[in-house]
């Protein structure tokens, strides 16, 4: 049987379409990594005024005020957009997409050791490409797992409605939003190694605990695309970008969504 993919197997296919999501391995070799790592090592130790905004002091008692999360490293730095637009990664997403992917954002997180979680959430909720969805590749840069803070995902909820988010704990999570998930659907962890990708729907319910070890980082690049046919997209993700790296220009979605306005200023996801 064939699915029609290039870079997903039948069975790979099967799983995103059934379960919302799938795990792909050895789409960044090890050289791929080092130089990720490399870079955002460097970044760690400087400030960069609305992408990364560290307090460099030693006195701090939160691991996330000292490693916050990179927001659109791809804006400031040539190496992180060119793995944005990765050729293994845009690949996959042309199987998911059945079209060809735009760049919308990408994000590094650090999660050091004891550092909060991100409560459950979907992330259509933020981006709001319309028509169509976004798709989240999500590559492990540390091994993930349940002890420090690895990926949680709610099978089969990408079929689900976008819902409203109710307040999350936070002291648990470093957000404020928090999506409960179906009565009957039940948060799973996708273990991972270094340089594993999770691909996942944008409806997906997902989120992570806390980092509960003492010694182990739980670094990941995450992007965000959307289809090529989309037409609208949240203000925060201006501008997108093709494959070859050009840019490309969607319509500012101010749709408030299923929850009004009272969420429209909030945060970008």
């Amino acid at each position: 049987m064939t699915s029609g993919a290039v870079a997903l197997t039948a069975e790979q296919m099967e799983q995103y379409r059934r379960e919302g999501y799938v795990i792909v391995k050895n789409l960044f070799s090890e050289q791929h990594l080092a130089e990720i790592d490399s870079t955002f090592e460097g970044i760690s130790q400087q400030v960069i005024p609305g992408y990364f905004e560290p307090d460099l002091s030693a006195e701090t008692n939160d691991p996330l005020k000292r490693y916050p999360r990179v927001m659109h490293p791809h804006r400031i730095n040539e190496t992180a957009k060119r793995y944005m637009l990765h050729e293994p990664v845009l690949n996959v997403l042309r199987d998911l997409f059945e079209e060809e992917p735009i760049a919308a954002q990408s994000m590094f997180y650090y999660k050091p050791p004891g550092s909060r979680g991100q409560a459950l959430h979907q992330d259509n909720f933020y981006l709001k490409v319309e028509p169509g969805n976004c798709i989240a590749a999500w590559t492990a840069i540390d091994a993930a797992d349940e002890e420090n803070g690895g990926m949680l995902v709610v099978p089969k909820t990408h079929d689900y409605e976008l819902s409203c988010p109710e307040e999350a704990d936070v002291t648990e999570s470093f957000t404020k939003h928090f999506v409960k998930p179906p009565k009957d659907n039940k948060p799973v962890p996708a273990r991972m190694e270094r340089g594993d990708t999770l691909f996942f729907n944008g409806n997906l319910i997902h989120g992570s605990y806390r980092n509960k070890t003492k010694d182990r980082f739980r670094r990941a690049f995450i992007c965000h695309y959307a289809n090529e046919s989309a037409t609208h997209i949240s203000h925060f993700y201006h501008p997108l970008f093709r494959a070859d790296g050009s840019v490309i220009e969607l319509e500012n979605n101010p749709d408030g969504g299923p929850c009004g306005i009272e969420y429209e200023a909030d945060y970008p996801h």
